[in-house]
Protein backbone atom coordinates (compact mmCIF):
# COMPACT_ATOMS: atom_id res chain seq x y z
CA UNK A 1 0.00 0.00 0.00
CA UNK A 2 0.93 3.62 -1.05
CA UNK A 3 2.61 5.53 2.34
CA UNK A 4 2.55 9.81 2.14
CA UNK A 5 3.84 11.82 4.99
CA UNK A 6 1.44 14.50 6.32
CA UNK A 7 2.80 17.79 7.62
CA UNK A 8 2.24 21.08 8.93
CA UNK A 9 4.74 23.97 10.21
CA UNK A 10 4.16 24.35 13.94
CA UNK A 11 5.29 25.86 17.36
CA UNK A 12 5.15 29.48 15.32
CA UNK A 13 4.14 31.72 17.84
CA UNK A 14 6.11 34.04 19.54
CA UNK A 15 5.30 35.29 23.73
CA UNK A 16 1.81 36.71 23.61
CA UNK A 17 1.16 36.14 19.63
CA UNK A 18 -0.65 33.46 18.79
CA UNK A 19 0.03 31.92 15.29
CA UNK A 20 -1.62 29.07 13.55
CA UNK A 21 -4.08 26.17 14.97
CA UNK A 22 -1.47 23.79 16.25
CA UNK A 23 -3.43 22.22 19.14
CA UNK A 24 -5.85 21.56 16.27
CA UNK A 25 -4.40 20.36 13.43
CA UNK A 26 -1.75 17.75 14.94
CA UNK A 27 -4.35 15.53 15.76
CA UNK A 28 -4.37 14.72 11.83
CA UNK A 29 -0.53 14.74 10.92
CA UNK A 30 2.19 12.51 11.03
CA UNK A 31 5.28 15.14 10.86
CA UNK A 32 5.29 18.27 12.56
CA UNK A 33 8.12 21.27 11.60
CA UNK A 34 8.83 22.90 14.54
CA UNK A 35 10.23 26.64 14.25
CA UNK A 36 13.17 27.29 16.38
CA UNK A 37 13.51 30.99 17.46
CA UNK A 38 15.16 32.47 14.37
CA UNK A 39 11.73 33.42 12.11
CA UNK A 40 9.04 32.12 14.85
CA UNK A 41 8.55 30.69 18.53
CA UNK A 42 10.44 31.11 21.65
CA UNK A 43 11.62 28.69 24.15
CA UNK A 44 8.02 27.85 26.12
CA UNK A 45 6.32 27.25 22.72
CA UNK A 46 9.02 25.03 21.53
CA UNK A 47 8.98 23.11 24.77
CA UNK A 48 4.91 22.87 24.14
CA UNK A 49 5.03 22.40 20.75
CA UNK A 50 7.26 19.15 21.60
CA UNK A 51 5.18 18.00 23.88
CA UNK A 52 1.93 18.27 22.12
CA UNK A 53 3.92 16.27 19.37
CA UNK A 54 4.88 13.46 21.60
CA UNK A 55 1.01 13.50 22.74
CA UNK A 56 -0.02 12.68 19.82
CA UNK A 57 2.75 10.56 18.27
CA UNK A 58 3.53 12.89 15.65
CA UNK A 59 7.54 13.18 14.74
CA UNK A 60 9.54 15.88 15.08
CA UNK A 61 11.55 18.14 12.81
CA UNK A 62 13.49 21.43 13.22
CA UNK A 63 12.16 24.14 11.55
CA UNK A 64 15.21 26.58 10.98
CA UNK A 65 15.21 29.90 9.24
CA UNK A 66 16.49 32.83 8.62
CA UNK A 67 17.10 35.34 12.05
CA UNK A 68 13.88 37.77 10.60
CA UNK A 69 11.09 37.67 13.27
CA UNK A 70 9.76 40.61 12.00
CA UNK A 71 9.57 39.38 8.41
CA UNK A 72 8.92 35.41 9.45
CA UNK A 73 11.97 34.19 7.88
CA UNK A 74 9.82 35.26 4.76
CA UNK A 75 12.61 37.92 3.18
CA UNK A 76 15.54 36.69 1.49
CA UNK A 77 19.23 37.16 3.33
CA UNK A 78 22.75 37.40 1.66
CA UNK A 79 24.56 35.41 4.23
CA UNK A 80 27.32 32.96 3.30
CA UNK A 81 27.35 29.05 3.26
CA UNK A 82 29.22 29.24 6.40
CA UNK A 83 26.94 31.40 8.21
CA UNK A 84 24.07 29.32 7.09
CA UNK A 85 25.51 26.36 8.26
CA UNK A 86 26.04 27.81 11.54
CA UNK A 87 22.44 29.04 11.53
CA UNK A 88 20.62 25.78 11.36
CA UNK A 89 23.20 23.92 13.80
CA UNK A 90 22.30 26.54 16.36
CA UNK A 91 18.31 26.04 15.86
CA UNK A 92 18.90 22.09 15.19
CA UNK A 93 20.42 22.03 18.57
CA UNK A 94 18.11 24.49 20.58
CA UNK A 95 15.16 21.88 19.61
CA UNK A 96 17.02 19.29 20.22
CA UNK A 97 17.45 19.60 23.82
CA UNK A 98 13.74 20.06 24.31
CA UNK A 99 13.36 16.60 22.41
CA UNK A 100 15.47 14.96 24.77
CA UNK A 101 13.74 16.11 27.93
CA UNK A 102 10.26 14.99 26.54
CA UNK A 103 12.04 11.86 25.37
CA UNK A 104 11.38 12.41 21.92
CA UNK A 105 14.08 11.74 18.94
CA UNK A 106 14.31 14.20 16.75
CA UNK A 107 13.03 13.06 13.34
CA UNK A 108 13.91 15.66 10.26
CA UNK A 109 14.83 19.22 9.30
CA UNK A 110 12.93 21.29 7.00
CA UNK A 111 14.56 24.94 6.59
CA UNK A 112 12.12 27.49 6.49
CA UNK A 113 10.63 29.99 4.00
CA UNK A 114 13.43 32.37 2.44
CA UNK A 115 16.13 29.77 3.48
CA UNK A 116 14.00 26.86 1.91
CA UNK A 117 13.15 28.75 -1.44
CA UNK A 118 16.76 29.88 -1.89
CA UNK A 119 18.68 26.90 -1.24
CA UNK A 120 16.28 25.21 -3.59
CA UNK A 121 18.13 27.12 -5.94
CA UNK A 122 20.91 27.41 -4.81
CA UNK A 123 23.84 24.98 -4.76
CA UNK A 124 26.27 26.12 -2.37
CA UNK A 125 23.87 26.75 0.20
CA UNK A 126 21.82 23.89 -0.46
CA UNK A 127 25.62 21.63 0.41
CA UNK A 128 25.68 23.89 3.26
CA UNK A 129 22.41 23.03 5.02
CA UNK A 130 23.18 19.32 4.21
CA UNK A 131 26.19 19.77 5.66
CA UNK A 132 25.05 21.26 8.50
CA UNK A 133 22.36 17.92 8.85
CA UNK A 134 24.47 15.41 8.55
CA UNK A 135 26.70 16.80 11.26
CA UNK A 136 24.60 17.16 13.91
CA UNK A 137 23.03 13.54 13.39
CA UNK A 138 23.65 11.82 10.26
CA UNK A 139 20.48 9.60 11.09
CA UNK A 140 18.38 12.97 10.50
CA UNK A 141 16.24 13.43 7.42
CA UNK A 142 16.23 16.39 5.19
CA UNK A 143 12.61 17.29 4.45
CA UNK A 144 13.07 19.48 0.92
CA UNK A 145 11.02 20.87 -2.08
CA UNK A 146 10.64 18.33 -4.58
CA UNK A 147 13.82 18.37 -7.72
CA UNK A 148 15.21 20.97 -5.96
CA UNK A 149 19.10 21.61 -4.96
CA UNK A 150 18.51 20.81 -1.24
CA UNK A 151 17.33 17.34 -2.38
CA UNK A 152 20.09 16.98 -4.83
CA UNK A 153 22.91 17.58 -2.30
CA UNK A 154 21.45 15.46 0.19
CA UNK A 155 21.74 12.50 -2.44
CA UNK A 156 25.33 13.45 -3.05
CA UNK A 157 26.68 13.21 0.45
CA UNK A 158 24.43 10.29 1.42
CA UNK A 159 22.03 12.27 3.88
CA UNK A 160 18.52 11.01 3.84
CA UNK A 161 15.47 13.28 2.23
CA UNK A 162 12.23 13.25 1.54
CA UNK A 163 10.47 14.46 -1.13
CA UNK A 164 7.98 17.74 -0.09
CA UNK A 165 5.00 19.03 -2.19
CA UNK A 166 2.56 21.31 -0.91
CA UNK A 167 -1.69 21.72 -0.57
CA UNK A 168 -1.71 25.21 -0.35
CA UNK A 169 0.97 26.66 -2.94
CA UNK A 170 1.32 26.91 -6.62
CA UNK A 171 4.10 25.91 -8.96
CA UNK A 172 5.78 27.69 -11.32
CA UNK A 173 7.03 25.22 -14.46
CA UNK A 174 10.51 24.70 -13.12
CA UNK A 175 9.07 22.92 -9.79
CA UNK A 176 9.66 25.91 -7.72
CA UNK A 177 6.85 27.61 -5.88
CA UNK A 178 5.10 30.72 -6.81
CA UNK A 179 6.64 33.69 -5.22
CA UNK A 180 3.94 34.78 -1.89
CA UNK A 181 3.82 38.36 -3.60
CA UNK A 182 2.56 37.47 -7.11
CA UNK A 183 -1.05 36.69 -7.22
CA UNK A 184 -2.13 33.13 -6.64
CA UNK A 185 0.43 32.27 -5.42
CA UNK A 186 -1.89 30.56 -2.62
CA UNK A 187 -4.38 27.60 -3.21
CA UNK A 188 -7.35 28.58 -1.24
CA UNK A 189 -10.00 26.99 -2.75
CA UNK A 190 -10.69 23.31 -0.45
CA UNK A 191 -11.63 21.15 -3.60
CA UNK A 192 -8.77 22.27 -5.70
CA UNK A 193 -6.19 21.53 -3.15
CA UNK A 194 -7.49 18.32 -1.93
CA UNK A 195 -7.13 17.53 -6.00
CA UNK A 196 -3.87 18.65 -6.52
CA UNK A 197 -2.29 16.90 -3.39
CA UNK A 198 -4.21 13.52 -4.86
CA UNK A 199 -2.87 13.88 -8.07
CA UNK A 200 0.50 14.75 -7.25
CA UNK A 201 0.88 11.18 -4.93
CA UNK A 202 -1.07 9.14 -7.09
CA UNK A 203 0.20 10.53 -10.54
CA UNK A 204 3.39 12.41 -9.80
CA UNK A 205 1.91 15.15 -11.62
CA UNK A 206 0.89 19.02 -10.52
CA UNK A 207 -0.62 21.73 -12.89
CA UNK A 208 1.80 25.03 -12.72
CA UNK A 209 0.44 28.76 -13.13
CA UNK A 210 0.57 28.73 -16.76
CA UNK A 211 -1.23 25.40 -17.29
CA UNK A 212 1.36 23.12 -17.66
CA UNK A 213 2.33 19.69 -16.34
CA UNK A 214 5.22 19.73 -13.50
CA UNK A 215 6.39 16.00 -12.92
CA UNK A 216 7.07 16.22 -9.35
CA UNK A 217 7.99 13.47 -6.16
CA UNK A 218 5.50 13.42 -3.51
CA UNK A 219 7.10 11.36 -0.18
CA UNK A 220 5.80 14.21 1.97
CA UNK A 221 2.51 16.72 1.46
CA UNK A 222 2.71 20.05 3.58
CA UNK A 223 -0.07 22.15 4.88
CA UNK A 224 0.60 25.61 6.27
CA UNK A 225 -0.41 26.04 9.91
CA UNK A 226 -0.54 29.75 9.55
CA UNK A 227 -3.25 29.34 7.00
CA UNK A 228 -6.60 30.21 7.83
CA UNK A 229 -7.85 27.52 6.24
CA UNK A 230 -5.40 24.98 7.39
CA UNK A 231 -7.53 23.02 10.05
CA UNK A 232 -10.18 22.15 6.72
CA UNK A 233 -7.04 21.46 4.67
CA UNK A 234 -5.40 19.08 6.68
CA UNK A 235 -8.77 17.41 7.81
CA UNK A 236 -9.78 17.04 4.05
CA UNK A 237 -6.66 16.15 2.76
CA UNK A 238 -6.09 13.53 5.07
CA UNK A 239 -9.43 11.84 4.47
CA UNK A 240 -8.95 11.97 0.29
CA UNK A 241 -5.48 10.34 0.56
CA UNK A 242 -7.20 7.44 2.57
CA UNK A 243 -9.82 7.14 0.67
CA UNK A 244 -7.35 6.77 -2.16
CA UNK A 245 -6.17 3.50 -0.32
CA UNK A 246 -2.71 5.96 0.51
CA UNK A 247 -1.49 5.33 4.12
CA UNK A 248 -0.49 8.54 6.41
CA UNK A 249 2.80 7.70 7.70
CA UNK A 250 5.58 9.43 9.43
CA UNK A 251 9.29 10.37 7.50
CA UNK A 252 10.66 7.62 10.04
CA UNK A 253 8.46 5.19 9.06
CA UNK A 254 8.72 6.35 4.82
CA UNK A 255 12.57 7.00 5.06
CA UNK A 256 13.35 4.54 7.40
Amino acid sequence: MRAVDLNCDLGESFGAYKCGMDEEVIPFISSANVACGFHASDPLVMDKTVALAAKYGVGVGAHPGYPDLVGFGRRNMNVSPAEAKAMVQYQIGALSAFCKAKGVTLQHVKPHGAMYNMAGKDEKLAFAICSAIQEVDENLILLGLAGSQMLKAAEKIGLKYASEVFADRAYEEDGSLVARTKPGAMITDENLAIERVVRMVTEGKVTSVTGKDVEIAADSVCVHGDSPKALAFVEKIRKALTEQGIEIRSLSEICG
